[in-house]
């Protein structure tokens, strides 16, 4: 049955990807964005679809919409973004995610928080799974998205035991693939845009500490399976792939997937940077029958030819 579903943050990396899934599965979507890190690039191939609809609104302000799901997306996801304007980031996500819980609670819609590893913080628990609490500084340069994203998840909650709203949280672990913005500040586009241009790849600390990659489609499906799991299924479920990299094992691969002559520096570590990151999935693939089938080798393949297609080199 076709279904009319809202998606926040739609013109983004990941929103974009979803917005397009769900279409070819003939819903109605409503993709709501304010461009603050979206891209009507991203979107644009969408706009003669009878089916998708696009607002251009800052999910901080309240609005009144008729949905059947919800997915909430809004929140610049890289630190250089959302470090930039760290007031509203937190904003974003507290006040973005009380406006789409009242629309849930008035339509009687689901809605799907798109939350973070980074609620884990640097974890003293490895690899990360649901029940850990995390380690997180409050009052860090990180603080304005890893707080303003377990606040999210408190609204969540509180509006499902207090209000009946049927809300889901996920925990979203790196992930990448085509539509990762040039200026994105995360390590796979970061590395990809130097690699092609013959710039130094710069890694950030001794290149030792380890992130787990996750390709853009298998995040699409984990997310599209946890909306329409059973209704006393609501997480949190950390969605992300288990494999486990050291930072400059990627920058090595890259620089061979490229063929680049790209040298390796470094640089000190920022603050609050965790030094591991590794997604526990068994819950996923118990309660969702979900696994990432892209292997990171296969993903950057893709990735890096959309960024040949973006910065025009051959």
């Amino acid at each position: 049955m076709t279904k009319r579903i809202l998606i926040t943050g739609g013109a983004g990396f990941l929103g974009s990807h979803l917005c397009e899934r769900l279409l070819k599965d003939d819903n109605e979507i409503i993709c709501l964005d304010n461009f603050y890190t979206g891209n009507r690039d991203n979107i644009s191939h969408l706009s003669g679809n009878s089916r998708f609809e696009l607002i251009r609104h800052d999910i901080i302000n309240p609005l009144y919409l008729e949905v059947d799901q919800i997915y909430n997306l809004a929140c610049p996801a890289s630190p250089v973004h959302y470090q930039y304007n760290p007031i509203k980031t937190i904003k974003t996500n507290v006040m973005g995610a009380i406006n789409v819980l009242g629309i849930a609670k008035r339509t009687k819609a689901t809605v799907l928080q798109a939350s973070t590893s980074e609620i884990y913080g640097d974890p003293e628990v490895h690899p990360q799974n649901e029940s850990y609490w995390g380690r997180v500084n409050p009052i860090g340069i990180r603080s304005c998205y890893d707080e303003g994203k377990r606040a999210a998840e408190c609204l969540m909650m509180d509006y499902r035991r207090q209000n009946g709203v049927n809300s889901k949280i996920v925990r979203i672990f790196n992930t990448y693939g085509p539509r990762m913005a040039i200026n994105d500040g995360r390590v796979v586009s970061n590395f990809i845009v130097q690699a092609l241009q013959g710039k130094d790849i710069t890694i950030y600390g001794d290149g030792s500490h380890t992130r787990s990659f996750c390709y853009v489609d298998d995040l699409v499906d984990g997310l599209i399976r946890m909306m329409n799991s059973s209704d006393d299924f609501y997480g949190p479920v950390n969605l992300g792939n288990p494999g486990e990299f050291t930072i400059s094992e990627l920058a090595k691969l890259i620089i061979k997937l490229t063929n680049s002559n790209s040298q390796i520096v470094f640089e000190p570590l920022p603050a609050d940077d965790p030094t591991q990151r590794k997604p526990d999935i068994n819950l996923a693939l118990k309660k969702l029958g979900w696994k990432p089938n892209i292997q990171l080798e296969q993903g950057l393949i893709d990735t890096i030819k959309y960024f040949r297609n973006v910065l025009k080199i051959t």
